[in-house]
């Protein structure tokens, strides 16, 4: 099968598209045939090395999140060839960039009937994300502000969504081009990161949820209430902590399981969500997309899509 791979860990140049053998189902496995798979911030950190694994073998394929159709299935995983599928592969496993992917059975899911599979696919691992920081951790309530940093991102699309649906007033970080773009999805305010200095508003958040990280995560404490919370999915500078101790910061575990791949079916169905904005590419556009992907102004996801003779 074709895979997005990296040789070893560098720039652009260790990114290939190569044949690598088919996946083999391990018991307790079920073996997908990848229709798309996202591209994650974390992609190029992999593939830099600033993102390590504990354990990790070149050729290493890339992908996280991925929807398909199942292709092996043992008759005890509840799974039968056939049924279409989205998921999130075990942390520090990958695999989801290439035409098929062999996955643990009990942490996919159902593809969300109204989706097409690049839309599945990207909210899988955006949809978890900000369900575990908004529900899980910080267990948002009608009626309090929060400020999303980077409202037109995969994680940040989904999260001003999702935050409008539990009815907080959401104020987002964007630029002018997107202002529209994150209304669309219900934020009440738009602040214009490239014109306005956010910690200008003072301290008015019962939230900060940061899907941006570096110094806008340092700096998102300003803004948050005594007593309030930041969270945070993209990791602040090196060394940096927040400089107040009278608000809690944490990190949300993003685990992978079909609970929460099951919420984002329901919110999708339900109408509360909507799939960001996608630009698709094919699996050989591998080094495009990261060159995209590490420009930080992609709108919404990039979504690889494999060839299959079939699909």
């Amino acid at each position: 099968m074709r895979a997005a791979v990296i040789t070893g860990y560098g720039g652009l140049d260790v990114l290939d598209v190569v044949e690598v053998d088919d996946p083999v189902a391990r018991p307790g496995e079920v073996v997908v045939d990848v229709r798309a798979a996202s591209v994650n911030g974390a992609d190029p950190k992999v593939r830099t090395g600033a993102s390590k694994y504990d354990s990790i073998a070149f050729p290493h394929i890339l992908g996280r999140d991925f929807s398909g159709v199942v292709r092996e299935a043992e008759a005890s995983s509840g799974w039968s060839a056939g049924d279409e599928v989205f998921g999130v592969s075990e942390r520090g496993a990958d695999g989801g960039q290439a035409e098929r992917i062999a996955v643990a059975a009990a942490i996919v899911a159902r593809k969300p009937p109204s989706l097409d599979h690049a839309e599945a696919a990207a909210l899988a691992l955006t949809g978890i994300t900000a369900i575990y920081a908004l529900e899980d951790v910080a267990q948002l309530r009608a009626g309090q502000r929060i400020l999303v940093q980077g409202g037109a991102g995969g994680v940040g699309s989904f999260a001003v969504q999702l935050a409008r649906h539990l009815g907080a007033v959401v104020t987002t970080t964007a630029s002018a081009a997107n202002r529209d773009y994150v209304v669309s999805l219900g934020a009440d305010e738009v602040i214009d990161y490239r014109e306005t200095d956010f910690t200008s508003l003072g301290e008015r958040f019962d939230i900060v949820f940061d899907t941006v990280g570096g110094e806008v995560q340092r700096r998102s404490a300003a803004v948050v209430k005594p007593g309030g919370l930041l969270v945070f999915c993209a990791p602040g500078p090196e060394g940096a902590n927040p400089s107040r101790h009278d608000i809690s910061v944490r990190r949300p575990a993003v685990d992978r399981d079909r609970g929460h791949l099951e919420r984002i079916t329901e919110l999708v169905e339900g109408g509360a969500v909507r799939p960001p904005a996608i630009t698709r590419l094919p699996l050989e556009a591998l080094v495009e997309a990261h060159r995209l992907s590490e420009g930080r102004h992609v709108r919404g996801k990039l979504v690889l899509e494999p060839r299959h003779p079939a699909a």
